[in-house]
């Protein structure tokens, strides 16, 4: 890539000068904590991703501009990592060194077509440090605050998140992904707590609730009653190919996805879904519209391969097609 031999610094000038904040977006840019590590496959073929790394780049793309605070080691993969930031125009201040632990990797092993993942311990992106960036863009409103739940799997780390969960004071946008062994429900629970929008799947809903396998109806009902007692806005729950539900205040809005997805790679879909989500939350969609629009670009997602897409035309598509709708 272009930016592989430039210098941290000449990276991180790059993105200042890059950052353009569309004039609808008054409240300032989504603020996003987390893992970014390589899906490394069992030819040796290694992919980006990490699931707060895959929707910052959609919310890049998608013109909202975010800051995603992040940890990578001082090698190979971690300036590889800046070098695909910075050609895509993202900020890397937010981007922490780390000298002693390596960028994260995650091996993936296919059993009968199905991925296996086996996420490495005492990675860079477990050692994140609140103070590392002091000048750091923090300061600025955010309209949100989006975290998913394997950043809180190592102390330090965790604590990290909600030091700047307490800095930002921005309502929280919370992916859980349960990752075994790397969750307890205490953390859950932690995370739950002062969230504002809980998006899962419905094999999640059902380990954290205890229900078992259930029906449709059931499903909603435990969504509704995760909602009530967690206090929140909205739960999101989403179905793979059914595409997805929520239950936002007392209404419930369900939605299938644009084209049939069966024979898509669905790596990555829930995490252009999160963007697609988020945009619609800073943006002030209506909820239907957001819910829709989430599903179309999950279905944008489940047409490539990997998580995300380098091709910008992809996305203004996307995007002039919505504006066309309102």
């Amino acid at each position: 890539m272009s930016s592989h031999g430039k210098t941290y610094r000449q990276v991180r000038e790059q993105s200042r000068s890059s950052v353009v904040v569309p004039a609808e977006m008054s409240s300032g840019r989504p603020v996003v904590v987390g893992e970014v590590l390589f899906d490394v496959f069992p030819d040796g073929a290694r992919v980006m991703g990490g699931a707060p790394f895959n929707v910052a780049w959609h919310l890049q793309a998608l013109g909202l501009q975010p800051l995603l605070i992040t940890r990578v080691g001082d090698d190979e993969l971690g300036r590889e990592i800046l070098g695909e930031m910075g050609d895509w125009g993202m900020d890397v201040r937010g981007v922490q060194h780390d000298s002693r632990y390596p960028t994260g990797r995650v091996k993936v092993e296919l059993d009968g077509g199905e991925p296996r993942f086996e996420i490495a311990a005492e990675q860079a992106y477990d050692y994140l440090d609140p103070a590392a960036e002091p000048e750091a863009p923090l300061a600025e409103p955010a309209p949100l605050i989006y975290h998913g739940t394997l950043i809180a799997r190592s102390e330090v780390s965790r604590e990290a998140l909600f030091a700047y969960r307490g800095r930002l004071a921005a309502p929280v946008f919370l992916d859980v992904n349960l990752r075994p062994p790397w969750w307890r429900e205490e953390e859950i629970a932690r995370a739950l707590l002062g969230a504002r929008w809980v998006k899962l799947n419905a094999d999640e809903l059902r380990t954290l609730t205890g229900l078992p396998s259930a029906d449709r109806a059931e499903l909603i009902q435990t969504a509704r009653d995760f909602r009530t007692r967690h206090a929140l806005e909205a739960v999101i729950v989403t179905l793979g190919e059914d595409g997805a539900f929520v239950v936002w205040h007392d209404e419930l809005l369900a939605g299938t996805p644009p084209a049939a997805v069966r024979d898509g790679d669905a790596v990555g879909a829930g995490d252009a879904f999160s963007a697609a989500f988020i945009a619609g939350i800073v943006w002030n969609w209506p909820p239907a519209t957001t819910l829709s629009r989430a599903l179309d670009l999950a279905a944008v997602a489940c047409a490539l391969r990997g998580a995300v897409s380098r091709d910008r035309t992809l996305y203004e598509r996307l995007v002039d097609q919505w504006g066309a709708d309102r």
